[in-house]
């Protein structure tokens, strides 16, 4: 559980240092835009590799509540849409325009639904944190009005569905093998 929890203070961290504007300034002055992304890049990578291997050393454990039926039921649907918001969160399409902040809100999906999905300390760990930091996160980025103007193109609406619904059924299709749990019966 060390390794896990590690590597989300890592990641989770460093990925809140844009949410103080004040901060991140401070380390672009310091080492330069190229120097702290490189750091920042590094140093994310390093935290996520933490987090997968802490995972999965610390997966399962003891029962912290009975999932959530609906919540199973429910997430291949939900990964399809959280899937989508992630593509969208890179093109100018009219779904990024009107959630205004995608790659948050497809994170909060993805955890939510995952942390309703399980119920064992583990997941509970790495859900609840990822869930925790996009919604400070978000509340971040709504209060400093972090949205980009840009002219939305109906094509990459397009592209962002197409691409969450591929996405969602590659990981489906390969849940078991990546994380242990079949999730469709289609799967591997």
């Amino acid at each position: 559980m060390a390794l896990l929890v590690a590597g989300l203070v890592l990641f989770l961290g460093l990925h809140l240092v844009p949410a103080v504007p004040a901060l991140r300034t401070s380390l672009v002055a310091r080492f330069g835009e190229r120097g702290y992304k490189g750091a920042f890049s590094a140093l994310s990578a390093v935290g996520l590799v933490l987090v997968a291997i802490g995972f999965g050393v610390a997966r399962g454990g003891p029962a912290l509540f009975a999932p959530v039926p609906e919540a199973v039921a429910l997430a291949p649907y939900a990964m399809a849409a959280s899937f989508a918001l992630f593509a969208a969160a890179n093109l100018r399409g009219h779904l990024r325009r009107a959630v205004g902040h995608p790659m948050l809100a497809g994170t909060i999906l993805w955890a939510g639904v995952h942390l309703a999905a399980n119920g064992d300390r583990a997941s509970t760990v790495l859900f609840g944190a990822f869930l925790a930091w996009a919604l400070v996160d978000l509340a971040s980025a709504i209060a400093r009005r972090a949205v980009r103007a840009f002219e939305p193109n109906v094509a990459h609406d397009v592209i962002a569905v197409v691409a969450g619904i591929g996405a969602m059924l590659a990981f489906a299709t390969m849940h078991r093998l990546l994380f242990g749990v079949q999730v469709v019966s289609f799967g591997l």
